[in-house]
């Protein structure tokens, strides 16, 4: 060992030695002055004076009762994202005395979620190369194909046009905050036509697709359907939505200037062999098959009707009896899990006896404020209670009113589309777009991934 580690190894030991000493005297010091606080403590204690009259004694200590234990299902904390990068902060040296540290172990740990700088567009220019055969006399070059990178001829790349897609039908944004997004994060310029350019592609690419989602409406067992006003280029049309819940879910969404059942019988086929849950809206009554009626616009109508002959108990008592049917049958499901077939016929033939007995009781009473109401129930009285019969299917039309709002708010910010084309093009999308929000799929990858790998056009859909 030489000399001056020897030296060395000295002079820490005496160091060492120093602070041992310090921290001995410290600790005598501490020692004693804990000895004269106890002390003063039993100093106090003994001289312990009596309370003032104003001030209330303590109160005895009452039984502890065993402490309620939150439910399992709230006790969890927010998921950590797996972190994509690490940062270590660790100190070198003491800050006190300036030794140097050593060992490790992670004292805690903090999440920071951030989103990287935004990147520029890449513009990728494709050079074809064209080179001489000596033998044959003839220069030859590659065919370009690049399908999966652009649409068509066009200069845009897919992923470009899925963003550009995604922002107009999921996001709901007009053209114009399409341009500055683009521009503002992506240093893209894209005139206004060319965005709507970009829709019209996306759209007659994914239109295998929409075929394929009007093919599973037709084979669904139970289907919402509802409509809305729809404006082109000033003309007065219709928004058709025909769409399904569970694990194949679908959003189909149609455009017509007409709002006749013929409509309905088209996109639904002939024979459409599901159950269909609508309103009251009577073009649905000429369309073939099973229908399961929505409570909730006969329940709205039965409360307006109640609050406009607050004083008549005749309305009331009648109103009430109409909601006590939609009560019970709510309630036989929730108490019968899981019912045989036998025993859903036995309860819908009793809720289908009573609303005829109500529906006959004023249906033929002219001027009585019932009789409307008391005819729509012996109109629909086989289409009121099918989902007492039928396992699954819910009692309102919700779900095809949930699907139609995002494009009713765009037809209040945009009021419509302004030529057919472009009609199509907002269906089209709108239907794949929240298909894949409803099986709760990334909209914008999934689009992607159609343009991507484009499928062959199907065979038409027969009317």
């Amino acid at each position: 060992m030489r000399a001056e580690e020897i030296r060395a190894i000295i002079e820490e030991n005496e160091r060492l030695r120093e602070e041992v000493s310090a921290l001995e005297q410290a600790n005598a010091a501490l020692q004693e002055r804990l000895e004269e606080a106890l002390a003063r403590i039993a100093e106090l204690e003994r001289g312990k004076r009596k309370p003032p009259s104003f001030v209330k004694a303590n109160r005895g200590e009452k039984e502890k009762r065993p402490r309620r234990k939150r439910a399992a299902k709230h006790n969890t904390s927010r998921k950590r994202m797996e972190p994509t990068r690490y940062e270590r902060h660790a100190l070198e040296r003491c800050p006190e005395c300036g030794y140097r540290l050593r060992g490790e172990s992670i004292d805690y740990t903090r999440e920071v979620i951030e989103i990287p700088e935004p990147q520029p567009v890449e513009v990728v220019e494709h050079q074809v190369i064209k080179r001489w055969c000596p033998r044959c006399g003839r220069w030859h070059s590659p065919r370009l194909d690049l399908r999966g990178e652009v649409i068509g001829q066009g200069r845009i790349g897919v992923r470009v046009a899925s963003l550009v897609s995604y922002l107009r039908t999921t996001m709901g944004l007009p053209v114009r905050k399409v341009q500055s997004y683009l521009e503002t994060l992506h240093g893209l310029r894209l005139s206004a036509g060319e965005v709507v350019a970009l829709g019209h592609a996306v759209g007659e690419q994914l239109r295998p697709q929409v075929a394929a989602v009007k093919g599973v409406v037709r084979r669904s067992a139970v289907v919402h359907g509802d409509e809305t006003g729809w404006r082109e280029d000033g003309r007065n049309g219709y928004v058709w939505a025909f769409v399904t819940d569970g694990a194949e879910a679908v959003r189909y969404f149609e455009f017509a200037f007409s709002r006749s059942h013929l409509v309905a019988k088209q996109i639904l086929g002939v024979p459409f062999r599901g159950c269909l849950v609508t309103d009251f809206y009577a073009a649905y009554n000429l369309l073939p098959g099973l229908h399961q009626r929505c409570w909730v616009h006969l329940l709205r109508d039965l409360h307006q009707l109640k609050e406009e002959h607050a004083g008549n108990e005749a309305v009331q008592g009648w109103a009430k009896g109409v909601r006590a049917l939609y009560d019970e049958a709510q309630g036989w499901l929730e108490a019968h899990v899981e019912p045989s077939q036998e025993e859903r016929r036995r309860q819908y033939e009793s809720l289908y006896r009573r609303s005829c007995e109500l529906g006959e009781q004023y249906a033929q009473v002219k001027d009585h404020p019932c009789r409307t109401l008391a005819k729509r129930l012996l109109r629909h009285q086989d289409e009121l209670f099918q989902f007492v019969l039928v396992p699954g299917m819910p009692a309102d039309n919700n779900l095809a009113e949930r699907s139609l709002r995002p494009l009713v708010v765009l037809r209040k910010i945009s009021g419509g589309t302004r030529s057919g084309r472009g009609t199509q093009t907002r269906m089209r999308l709108a239907t794949m777009f929240h298909t894949w929000a409803a099986r709760n799929l990334n909209p914008f990858l999934e689009c992607l991934s159609a343009l991507q790998h484009p499928a062959a056009a199907p065979a038409p859909v027969p009317p």
